[in-house]
């Protein structure tokens, strides 16, 4: 049994759907929130991924790397908004921030 395009598709469907439920289940830590963003980033690039090697085109890759690029941007500038967060309200539950003066 080989695996197809339709077995990688909905793979990707099951985690950014799983991602999904986790943003809408858990609005309270923001870590969690962040992990399900990055999950549901990772299943768009696994569609990436399955879709140019069906068509044998490498346009989904590269599309795949500046994802990943923004990706960690997005979660170095996340983490760090988070520890100063913490060392300001000692807390990063969501409900309690709810002023974000400087």
């Amino acid at each position: 049994m080989s695996l197809t395009l339709g077995h990688f598709l909905s793979l990707g469907a099951i985690l950014f759907a799983l991602s999904v439920t986790g943003i809408y289940l858990n609005r309270k830590n923001l870590i969690v929130l962040l992990m399900a963003i990055e999950l549901m980033l990772l299943a768009v690039n696994m569609n990436f991924v399955a879709f140019a090697h069906y068509l044998g085109d490498l346009n989904g890759q590269l599309f795949v790397f500046f994802i990943l690029t923004v990706a960690a941007a997005e979660s170095a500038i996340g983490l760090a908004i988070l520890v100063l967060l913490f060392r300001n309200k000692s807390s990063i539950n969501v409900d309690e921030l709810n002023s974000l003066k400087g």
